[in-house]
């Protein structure tokens, strides 16, 4: 029996080395994209799809988003209805919709999907998929209603709606399925399989750069030609990020997502379009530095550094290097200043005729006309303090902290706030808090009251009921309306760090701040009485207690966000963590 179990381990073992050399031996497979024609804006690669579409299919994150506020207003919004419109188009011209079901049927292995048109969302898919699964698939049960084709020594189907005049495509070759929304597309795909020497994606100078530049491909990857998607107004109206007006300086860009356990990382990089020489006014030192952030202690470096300040259970951070005269104003104008209201503006609309003041006029009065508001001349905007003071100092990086916390009821919800800037030179404390008394005194008294700075462990606090309190250590600058909030920075002045350089550092604590969100924005929101007046009729959900709030919940397994973006010679590095807890 012993003799049996041995001579079978032994042929096993020989039956797996032997397969394993077989498979050595084999010539690599080829890349999907050189099977995909030129011309495309957008290229989307997965090592294997069908377990993408299995994991979504089975995740606690998509029951619970199906059945949300968040997606019940994404139902109803023009995105969706598009995308709807669209599947309807498809349906009529395959036969088929394009729904769950047929997507887990034609989901391979290793697949790519490159879209031609964003308008008219015309794509090519190809999939590795074993052809007797193919044939498995109610697409090609139904090939009988399309019209055959050939094309590289491959029959395939096509499709047409007489009403919308789009078309679907499909073939199998081989253990590929391909899918395509445009009759040459499918078939110059097949003819590039067989050998055909046509330009390919890959022969696209957005393409070939940005591909390039990154390294091995994660799990998904996604490359796009942004010279011809910027401007496209499609992409525009629905890019959810809207921050078109930084997109339009990068040529192309490749994003690799990386799946290992509890981390998802996601690794962009931006190609930056070639700058045409100047043909004006020299660049500022600012902007200098911009061009070139990687030099020893720039800002790129201390941004890293101001990093090792942020406290462990601080909700929202971002740093930022060389940020401008007028960011830094900004923000500590929204962030700790906002007492400050300043002069009202003037107003846009027509004007008013005043009748509660009891004026009625006279007779005799024939000249002054009461259809007009008097001419009143605006009075020039003065520049405060603090504002001079930002303007000439060598700011080399910024930090913002936020975190939110419960009262002792635990009924309200306070926001904090610091922010520290990082000068090139040591601060004047002295000027520092004459600059802010001068910005806060309007708003907040008319008198001397509450605006005295009262001395404190390590920092200078305002004596009155507004906590505003003021640090300086050296070159750094440290300001926030929160007392304990400033006594943890000063203690992790002496952390030290590892943090490579970078121009921006960024996180957000998201299992820190998911349910005082909900308490926030629950009471702000209110109670909503349209349910009770009008039951039964469909409702607009409170947009951050339900809408927003209902997405944060479905995400309630992401613990946290980071964002650390780099400039590395001509290309610019983001890489952006999401922590799971589950």
């Amino acid at each position: 029996m012993k003799r049996m179990v041995i001579l079978l381990l032994i042929a096993t073992t020989t039956a797996v080395l032997g397969w394993g050399a077989y498979q050595a031996t084999l010539p690599p497979q080829p890349a999907l994209s050189t099977y995909v024609p030129a011309g495309a804006l957008l290229y989307l690669e997965a090592k294997d799809f069908a377990g993408l579409v299995s994991d979504w299919n089975t995740s606690p994150q998509k029951m619970a988003w199906v059945q949300s506020a968040n997606y019940e207003v994404f139902s109803r919004s023009r995105l969706f209805l598009r995308l709807k419109g669209a599947g309807a188009q498809f349906a009529a011209a395959a036969g088929l919709p394009p729904d769950m079901d047929f997507l887990s049927q034609t989901a391979g292995k290793r697949s790519v999907l490159a879209l031609y048109d964003i308008g008219n969302l015309q794509f090519l898919y190809i999939t590795r998929l074993p052809s007797a699964k193919s044939m498995e698939t109610a697409l090609w049960q139904t090939r009988a209603k399309f019209e055959p084709r050939a094309a590289g020594g491959v029959t395939f189907y096509i499709r047409r709606d007489p009403e919308s005049q789009k078309e679907v495509a499909f073939a199998v070759a081989g253990d590929y399925l391909l899918l395509a929304t445009r009759e040459d597309l499918i078939a110059g795909a097949l003819e590039l399989m067989a050998g055909a020497k046509d330009r390919t994606v890959e022969t696209e100078l957005w393409w070939s750069q940005s591909v390039a530049a990154a390294g091995s491909p994660g799990d998904l990857r996604m490359v796009l030609d942004l010279e011809k998607l910027v401007p496209s107004p499609y992409f525009r109206t629905y890019w959810v990020q809207q921050n078109i007006t930084d997109l339009k300086h990068y040529s192309g860009a490749v994003s690799d997502l990386f799946r290992s356990g509890r981390e998802y990382r996601e690794e962009r990089i931006l190609m930056p379009k070639k700058v045409e020489a100047a043909t004006s006014s020299p660049p500022s030192a600012r902007e200098l530095k911009e061009l070139v952030p990687l030099v020893p202690g720039g800002g790129d470096t201390v941004t890293a550094d101001l990093v090792r300040l942020v406290p462990d259970d601080a909700g929202v951070y971002e740093a930022r290097a060389y940020p401008s005269g007028d960011a830094c104003f900004q923000l500590l104008e929204t962030k700790l200043l906002a007492p400050h209201l300043g002069p009202a503006p003037l107003s846009k609309l027509a004007p008013l005729v005043q009748l509660s003041n009891g004026e009625t006029g006279s007779g005799s009065d024939l000249e002054t006309r009461i259809d007009q508001s008097p001419v009143r001349q605006a009075a020039p905007e003065s520049v405060s303090a603090l504002k001079q003071l930002l303007d000439k100092t060598p700011l080399m990086a910024s930090l913002e902290v936020q975190s939110t916390s419960r009262d002792n009821a635990g009924v309200f919800v306070r926001m904090h706030s610091a922010i520290v800037l990082a000068s090139g030179e040591d601060w004047d404390e002295t000027a520092v808090r004459s600059a802010l008394v001068d910005f806060i005194q309007p708003g907040v008294t008319a008198s001397r009251l509450g605006i005295e700075w009262n001395p404190k462990a390590g920092y200078q606090q305002l004596d009155g009921l507004w906590p505003l309190s003021i640090a300086v250590r050296g070159k750094y600058l440290l300001v926030t309306d929160d007392g304990a909030l400033m006594e943890t920075l000063l203690a992790n002045v002496s952390r030290r760090t590892d943090a490579r350089p970078a121009i921006l550092v960024a996180g957000f604590r998201h299992a820190r701040e998911r349910e005082n969100f909900a308490k926030f924005f629950g009471l702000v929101d209110g109670p909503s009485q349209f349910a009770r007046e009008s039951p039964g009729v469909p409702r607009q959900p409170q947009f951050f207690s339900a809408n927003v709030g209902s997405l944060s919940a479905t995400l309630s397994g992401v613990s946290a966000e980071n964002i650390v973006v780099r400039n590395d010679g001509n290309k610019e590095l983001q890489t952006v963590t999401y922590e799971w807890t589950q």
